[in-house]
């Protein structure tokens, strides 16, 4: 995800809550300090299909928002 997002590419990675500062700390690692991370409820593996659509409701609005910040920034 690091490398797509250095080609400038508009990335985002899907993150549980219970993983947010690992997250932002590899981010910072892999030389991306400003990719987005969307927040989730933990966990997301076991779920059924209706929890995990509750998961993706949540997720969407932030990727929204991420794309617009990113294409703003771009402008």
């Amino acid at each position: 995800m690091a490398q797509l997002r250095k080609r400038g590419l508009i990335t985002a990675v899907i993150c549980s809550d219970t993983f947010m500062k690992l997250g932002s700390a590899q981010a910072k690692v892999f030389g991306v300090p400003d990719l987005p991370l969307l927040e989730i409820k933990h966990p997301l593996g076991g779920l059924s299909m209706e929890k995990v659509r509750e998961r993706a409701d949540v997720a969407l609005p932030q990727l929204i928002r991420a794309i617009k910040a990113i294409k703003e920034k771009q402008a």
